[in-house]
């Protein structure tokens, strides 16, 4: 059992030492010269850090490796550890690192057309950005008994670690026989964080922070790192009483003013850095110094205590002019170290949250942002030219924008920089490297000299990605990101307006082809959905909502009914789409085509054109929840509030206004309508052309009196009409045939104020007369026709606006009304005919469109004149008068 389980104990371990090495460890090749060389990576990014050692010629080996994730990371191969070569390196092994790596070890075979006679450095790249995480540089080597192995030990590099915290890691090494130690701080504290460790009084009682001699570490306004011994009285800030007497947490040089007798700050800095949100600051203390006051003695083979805390400082000022540790806010603490005993139980980088060092310079509509170029000293990204851009006389600061916010540029960086914003991470014509990238701003011409500066300015908009860069055309790596932020809506849109009962703001942005569109929400809800359309029926929808993975989508439909089985999702070409949902309130965002290019009989949504010329209506509801499927769509999915009327946006001029419910007014228009053309009028006209065969003018008056009336309500219809429509618009069949029609009824009296006197009896009407009357017959006739046209085009605007079911049947019942007209007036012509046929004296004598009685007869071929007492001669009247005598 024994030798079976170390079988299977040395196969586990063979399996985790080489889980992450390539296939086909066999190797032919050697190459003496870097046989067995050893060296640690040098910690440039990415909390790298690790043993490299060649196995022969063409593989190494990787052991006690850390490194937090990249992109696209591979390793690299250089001639040397210059920029120039460094970017100009290339791929030497097919295995990527794509992931976080802890205490790792594992094999690299490199690629079957390299040697290592034609690799200088060995980095660890991340292709995307050209980021050199860590590197070993293979020349730096000695030769000594045929083992090669690195001379120089990178500074991030010590024999010993221990855990302080989940954030903060004490290195350090001693060597048996020296007088002094190194230590290194490492913590993901911020950039104005401190940095403190030291040893407690060893006969401390209470507090062991008090008496304590510490180090504070950490980097200066200049990001300059710094190391100096503190000494602890109080658990306060360092303040000089009235006696003259020091007390709180104050450096060993307060406390002696005098440096001269080697009283003082006893620590030296040896090196710091900061990258990736943690800092590292490494330094020198000896292990007894000869300040015994302020300084305890470290014996290294015992047990002592040891205390440490970080926090924020407080920059010098001209009373106190040095850095003063703030309250440690409950991160702090102690333990017992030897530190002749060897640790190692840090496992793995560290990973801070806030990863981002760099300076942050926030644009101003105001103010211009000056453009420079200087020295490279703390770039975000190495390597690096020795020359990079700044920004507000800051080394290439994180540049944060605004969408829909102008950012004015002084570009004043020389004429070999010339700035432009650009999707690659790299800058420095993306095109020489036989790569693609997207130009937002800039070019050649941006560029300028502090005495000659060249002004421009860049407007991002919501096209424009979150992250892009700012870079010079001509070099690479000069510049850093430019964080692309939404700004306020109204910022981001050209036009705005808020939409019924002020609970949703719209905004649009038009284009020349295209429209963007926002629509946010000012109450809480699950979704948003806002329609174009008089409303939820026969509408296009927008729903903006937050799916179960937390993603926002937008989805179309087309609305047909009022129940779920009538919302019919939809394919519309929507571009730059987003949704979000800030403390419950929704905001959605698109942009469309104005004219859909599709075909209009197969998909609802190739209808759905926006015209800018035209109103559009816009309608919005709100609910608690929403499902991306139609089908899973339940009584749930209803919206728990609705706009009560669409809003009319005028895309064009910025504006909106209420859609007034003008069923009302329209109902009221179109019946007083309907009883001056289908009634009143109707009924003049049947009077002057049935009724002349009463004995007195009782026909003319009826006529008159019917017209006039008729006339009157037509005006009063109008004028109604026009007071709630605020205006005419010229825009449909309905408005063309009403005032064609109202114009020939408005003649019809002036017509017969202006008529020729009429021919005496006996007499032959004159040519004046005849052509007045014909005048007059066709402008009646005419003037009828077109109002019941406009009768029934109205029926149909009012049908096409409302879409109201009634609006069907009432056209119906209009035709059936007109109907009866009509068999009224065959029924009336059939008496007429017959009448006619009994009068033996006289033919028809009548005229449509005589506003008077008279004998003139416009169908008899001479047009003479009949005296009225011959009309009728079936019987003899005789008509007595009284005698007055």
């Amino acid at each position: 059992m024994a030798p079976t389980g170390f079988f299977v104990s040395c196969v586990l371990l063979g399996f985790i030492h080489f889980s992450y090495s390539d296939p086909g460890l066999g190797c032919h090749s050697t190459n003496s010269s870097f046989l067995n060389f050893t060296s640690q990576f040098t910690m440039v990014q990415h909390q790298l850090r690790g043993l490299f050692s060649i196995l022969d010629g063409c593989s190494f080996q990787v052991s006690q490796f850390d490194m937090l994730s990249g992109s696209d990371v591979h390793w690299w191969g250089a001639a040397g550890d210059g920029f120039q070569n460094l970017t100009n390196g290339f791929i030497i092994s097919d295995l990527s690192l794509k992931q976080t790596y802890k205490n790792d070890s594992f094999i690299v075979r490199l690629r079957d057309n390299l040697t290592w006679d034609q690799i200088k450095v060995v980095a660890v790249w991340d292709v995307p950005t050209s980021s050199d995480f860590g590197h070993v540089l293979l020349s730096n080597y000695s030769t000594d008994g045929g083992i090669n192995s690195s001379t120089v030990q990178p500074p991030t590099v010590l024999r010993n670690c221990i855990v302080l915290s989940d954030t903060y890691r004490m290195w350090w090494s001693f060597e048996t026989g020296n007088d002094s130690m190194e230590i290194a701080l490492e913590a993901a504290v911020a950039i104005d964080g401190y940095m403190a460790f030291g040893w407690a009084k060893p006969d401390a009682s209470g507090s062991l922070m008090i008496g304590s001699d510490v180090v504070v570490a950490g980097f200066d306004d200049d990001d300059v790192p710094f190391a100096r011994d503190y000494y602890i009285t109080q658990m306060t800030e360092c303040t000089k009483n009235q006696d003259g007497t020091i007390q709180g947490v104050c450096p060993d040089t307060i406390y002696n003013t005098s440096v001269t007798n080697g009283l003082g700050n006893d620590t030296n800095l040896v090196y710091g850095h900061r990258s990736d949100g943690v800092s590292f600051i490494r330094y020198r203390r000896p292990l007894q110094s000869n300040d015994s006051k302020y300084d305890i003695k470290v014996d290294p083979k015992e047990n002592m205590v040891v205390i440490w805390a970080t926090g924020s400082l407080k920059p010098p000022d001209s009373i106190r002019p040095f850095y003063l540790p703030q309250n440690h806010g409950g991160n702090f603490g102690h333990l017992t170290l030897n530190i002749s005993e060897h640790r190692n139980d840090c496992i793995g980088p560290l990973d801070a949250v806030d990863k981002e060092d760099q300076d942050l310079v926030i644009a101003d509509k105001k103010d211009p942002i000056v453009i420079s170029s200087g020295p490279a000293l703390h770039y975000p990204n190495p390597p690096n030219p020795l020359k990079v851009l700044y920004i507000n006389k800051k080394e290439a600061p994180l540049l944060r924008v605004e969408r829909g916010v102008p950012v004015k540029f002084s570009i004043q960086a020389g004429h070999d920089v010339a700035l432009y914003i650009t999707s690659d991470p790299i800058g420095g014509n993306a095109t020489l490297r036989n790569m693609s990238e997207t130009i937002y701003f800039g070019g050649p011409e941006a560029e300028g000299v502090p005495a000659s500066p060249t002004e421009l300015a860049w407007v991002p908009d919501r096209s424009t990605p979150d992250l892009v860069y700012y870079h010079s055309l001509f070099m690479p790596k000069m510049g850093w990101k430019v964080q692309v932020v939404d700004g306020g809506l109204p910022d981001m849109y050209t036009n705005s307006v808020a939409l019924d009962d002020q609970q949703v703001m719209f905004f649009w942005t038009l284009s020349e082809n295209s429209i963007s569109i926002a629509a946010r929400g000012e109450k809480k809800s699950g979704y948003l959905a806002i329609g174009f359309g008089r409303g939820m029926v026969n509408s296009y929808v927008y729903v903006g909502y937050i799916d179960e993975s937390g993603d926002g989508k937008v989805s179309t439909y087309w609305i047909d009914g009022r129940d779920a089985s009538n919302l019919h999702p939809t394919q519309e070409n929507l571009t730059y789409v987003r949704c979000k949902s800030e403390n419950s309130i929704i905001t959605l965002e698109f942009a469309r085509p104005l004219n859909p290019s599709c075909d209009r009989k197969g998909r609802p949504e190739c209808n759905n054109i926006i015209d800018p010329s035209t109103p559009l209506k816009v309608i919005w509801a709100m609910g608690a929840q929403w499902s991306a499927s139609a089908s899973n769509l339940t009584e749930r999915n209803m919206h728990f509030m609705t706009s009560k009327r669409p809003m009319s946006v005028l895309l064009m001029h910025g504006s909106a206004e209420a859609e007034e419910d003008l069923w009302p007014v329209l109902a009221v228009h179109g019946f007083m309508m309907f009883l001056a053309w289908g009634i009143l009028l109707p009924g003049g006209i049947l009077a002057a052309r049935y009724l002349k065969h009463m004995k007195d003018d009782s026909w003319f008056r009826i006529h008159v009196y019917m017209q006039r009336s008729g006339l009157a309500i037509i005006f009063l219809g109008f004028l109604f009409a026009v007071a709630e429509l605020r205006g005419l618009i010229f825009d449909s069949l309905h408005v063309i045939f009403g005032l064609l029609a109202i114009f020939l009824a408005v003649a019809q009296p002036i017509n017969a104020y202006l008529r020729p006197k009429k021919p005496a009896n006996g007499e032959a009407a004159s040519t004046k007369r005849i052509i007045w009357e014909y005048i007059h017959v066709i402008t009646g006739r005419c003037g009828f026709g077109f109002g019941v046209a406009a009768l029934f085009s109205g029926m149909k605007h009012l049908g096409s606006r409302y879409g109201d079911e009634n609006v069907h049947g009432l056209s119906w019942a209009l035709i059936l009304w007109f109907l009866v007209i009509a068999l009224f007036i065959v029924y009336l012509e059939y008496r007429a005919m017959n009448r006619r046929r009994g009068n033996i004296l006289t033919q028809s004598n009548w005229v449509l469109g005589n506003i008077e009685e008279e004998g003139i007869d416009l169908l008899s071929p001479n047009g003479v004149s009949v005296e009225k007492d011959n009309v009728s001669s079936d019987r003899m009247e005789v008509q007595l008068e009284p005698m007055n005598r």
